[in-house]
């Protein structure tokens, strides 16, 4: 599978944007244990015209995590164009365009998936947007606004013909949010359209190894987005990888996987300093899946939370390893 001049070999795996995820941290792990491509939190339009500090920030790359994709969203085509200007300049692999994201804050103003109501607008920004930078244009979105509009099919050949040179469909409408299941049904009906030619990602409820090897299987798409199962858990694409190859490869022990989450918190704190990497590390260790085995373990969860020292939160992860360790001797 290729974008652009970027080739990803068989069966790719893709890290979704996530707003307050995928910081660079995060997904400098991501890409070290298997991401075939990572992206950044999505980028307000409108606040990187307007050069707010905090939207610039997120514009920082690392030649580490390449292939590296910035995300937009907006709801003016002068926007959106000046943005991607000022992206280009960031020097990502991809400029990917959100007309996705469902939150109200976003989808409620017109932008992400409200453009799903307006598409006469949504393709005007794509043609846009692609002439206006050199790099390679790609867009992430959904199955329509509902139930009653599901438009990919249609959608996903205009946008095609917009010069987009991937797209992304997530298996819900917008009024779906991210309740339900994902419908992968339109997804594989828009990789099998043979007037389709630009590659295919499927996205929505990618949470095992599994799963991922049957949206290849079934559905055919040439790359699988991962989003929620992420959380606290940048190995799961060394899992999916292992399996999608059946390697063999031995899986992480609970010990690995801890030291994995307290790298995150030191290359944040290191690249940021000491509040904020504490703020952009701790909602990944609250959501990290292993510790559910901990016995009443809402409360230290909370303690994860409300940390504000990075010896606080070391202290916390020590805690959470000897009682891992004391569970695995009494339940060999």
């Amino acid at each position: 599978m290729k974008i652009g001049n970027i080739e990803f070999g068989n069966k790719p795996l893709f890290l979704a944007p996530m707003e307050d995820v995928t910081d660079i941290g995060f997904r400098m792990l991501c890409k070290r244990y298997g991401a075939a491509m990572v992206y950044t939190e999505f980028v307000s339009a409108e606040a990187l015209v307007r050069s707010i500090k905090s939207t610039v920030n997120k514009l920082t790359i690392s030649d580490e995590e390449r292939p590296v994709g910035i995300q937009i969203y907006g709801r003016t085509t002068e926007d959106m164009v000046e943005a991607a200007k000022i992206v280009e300049q960031a020097k990502p692999d991809v400029i990917d365009i959100n007309f996705g994201c469902p939150v109200k804050k976003v989808a409620g103003k017109g932008a992400g998936a409200g453009m799903l109501r307006n598409i006469p607008l949504l393709l005007d920004i794509t043609r846009n947007v692609v002439k206006a930078v050199n790099v390679p244009v790609t867009v992430k979105t959904r199955l329509g606004w509902d139930s009653d509009n599901l438009v990919i099919t249609e959608l996903a050949e205009q946008l095609q013909d917009c010069g987009i040179q991937a797209l992304t469909i997530h298996g819900r409408t917008r009024s779906q949010m991210y309740t339900g299941e994902a419908d992968w049904r339109l997804v594989g009906e828009v990789k099998n359209n043979p007037r389709i030619h630009i590659p295919i990602i499927g996205n929505g409820d990618i949470t095992t190894p599994e799963e991922a090897q049957l949206a290849f299987e079934r559905y055919g798409v040439d790359a699988v987005m991962v989003g929620r199962a992420t959380f606290g858990r940048p190995w799961i694409f060394k899992e999916m990888r292992d399996y999608l190859d059946n390697t063999g490869a031995a899986p992480l022990t609970v010990d690995e996987k801890i030291d994995i989450l307290e790298e995150q918190l030191r290359i944040n704190i290191d690249r940021i300093d000491e509040y904020r990497g504490i703020l952009h590390t701790r909602r990944h260790l609250a959501a990290s899946p292993i510790f559910k085995g901990i016995p009443d373990f809402k409360q230290t969860r909370i303690a994860m939370l409300r940390a504000n020292t990075e010896e606080e939160l070391r202290r916390i992860l020590a805690e959470c390893r000897d009682r891992l360790s004391q569970l695995a001797a009494c339940h060999p």
